[in-house]
């Protein structure tokens, strides 16, 4: 029996992952491109740098897509104070994608001024936004 609910949400959980995972290692290689100083080897993570972030977009798109179906058309978490929260976070992790390609960008144009340390500490962002984010699906508070 085919269940669109259950096939949604597994489809959200999925995506959401997939999409977190290159929101994890993308500033990862931000890290290694602040530190380079070979050509080839700078050249060659910011084509990983690219490639990740189209990748991450495609994959963002229908994880988000997904989750507004699963909130307006089944139902989760409506009327609730935790899924009003997590529609705001999950825009604070939309601007955070939006900066890693203004980020990207400086790097391309080689005008990027910021460390790597700056980075390790840019990096750490996207994990204390799933922590709360998962939370907040799990625990559901009021």
């Amino acid at each position: 029996m085919f269940d669109g609910y259950l096939w949604a949400k597994t489809l959200h959980i999925v995506l959401i992952a997939s999409w977190f995972a290159g929101l994890f290692y993308l500033p990862r290689i931000f890290v290694n491109l602040a530190q380079e100083t070979n050509l080839e080897a700078y050249s060659r993570l910011l084509l990983m740098a690219q490639r990740l972030y189209r990748f991450m977009t495609i994959l963002m798109m229908p994880a988000v897509a997904l989750g507004l179906v699963l909130w307006l058309y089944y139902g989760v978490g409506r009327g609730s104070i935790w899924m009003h929260i997590k529609v705001l976070l999950v825009l604070v992790i939309i601007a955070y994608h939006l900066q890693c390609k203004k980020l990207l960008k400086s790097f391309l144009e080689k005008t990027n001024t910021k460390s790597h340390v700056w980075y390790r500490w840019f990096n750490e962002v996207p994990v204390l936004l799933m922590l709360v984010v998962t939370a907040l699906v799990v625990i559901k508070p009021n």
